[in-house]
């Protein structure tokens, strides 16, 4: 029903044989952080990865081996996938190692609290809590504020999005740029890609209802800072690359917002993600659409002055 490449067929099959009969919330964790572990690669030689605390929440830093600049390290502030359930540190260190490595940039990884038990609104003070350290110089990297972006995938593509509304609505400093890839913001349910892509491969609609659910859990009428989507305004943001994946019940939501964006006012680049599925940013290197997924990535975050090289 999909037409996807034989390449990430092949990704897809691998990503499902990590599936088991366990549905409870421990299984769920458990299957996901193995099936990441089976992604994950070694850390480049030199990169320095450490686990630290900022504003109070634990983070991962990601330092390349070259000299700190004099005006501070680029950065990027990572926010993982996972619907707010599932993930963390170790779940996607393989996006955060290769973002270091390749752009020579420090990255920044956070472990925010996970719904059910902690639903909205923890993660999306979890990351502002970090924001607000780095703005503060905590922490021991030197961070240069004027090229630090932030960028997530999935459920962090939505805490991304949501912190710069959060950001703009304080009048607080503001990221340079927000990148998210294959986000969940908060779009009606008769979009088009919710029926069309109702169960493809590794996310279906009912997924993306299940996980909602569970992080809106007892919140009442959603904020927009739980569904960005939600916002009256979307002028004054930063600007914004979106990526979605064309097999994906998600993707009409990252098209939603950069239309919305535009219309405001902000710059936003929407890459279309031809034959991409949700979840594919760990097919790197298996699959050549997704090859090409990571290109515009790295081109666009050099463009921002994300680079050292």
């Amino acid at each position: 029903m999909y037409p996807i490449s034989p390449q990430m067929a092949a990704f897809v099959a691998k990503t499902e044989s990590f599936a088991s009969d366990d549905s409870s919330l421990a299984g769920l964790r458990q299957n996901y952080d193995r099936m990441c572990q089976a992604f994950t690669p070694s850390p480049p030689e030199g990169l320095q990865v450490s686990d630290i605390y900022l504003g109070g929440v634990r983070v991962r830093s990601y330092q390349p081996p070259i000299p700190a600049p004099a005006e501070g390290w680029p950065c990027l502030l990572y926010m993982h996938g996972g619907g707010w359930v599932v993930g963390g540190l170790d779940s996607h260190d393989f996006i955060c190692l290769e973002l270091a490595s390749t752009l020579q940039v420090l990255v920044i990884g956070i472990d925010y609290r996970l719904a059910p038990e902690h639903p909205f609104p923890a993660a999306y003070e979890d990351c502002r809590a970090v924001w607000q350290a780095i703005q503060a110089g905590q922490g021991p990297h030197a961070i240069n504020l004027q090229r630090l972006v932030v960028m997530g995938d999935s459920a962090g593509g939505n805490l991304a999005a949501a912190l710069c509304l959060g950001l703009r609505d304080d009048g607080q400093p503001l990221p340079r740029a927000q990148v998210l890839i294959y986000p969940g913001l908060g779009g009606p349910a008769d979009l088009p890609s919710r029926r069309d892509c109702a169960d493809a491969p590794l996310l279906s609609s009912a997924d993306t209802d299940c996980y909602l659910a569970l992080y809106l859990r007892g919140t009442g009428k959603p904020s927009a800072y739980a569904m960005p989507l939600q916002a009256e305004d979307f002028g004054g943001l930063p600007k914004a690359l979106i990526a979605v994946a064309q097999f994906d019940p998600l993707r009409d939501d990252g098209m939603l917002y950069a239309e919305r964006l535009r219309a405001a006012g902000v710059e936003a680049t929407l890459y279309p993600g031809k034959g991409l599925v949700h979840g594919c940013l760990r097919a790197r290197g298996q699959a050549p659409e997704v090859d090409q997924l990571y290109a515009c990535l790295f081109d666009y975050l050099r463009s921002e002055g994300l680079t050292q090289v």
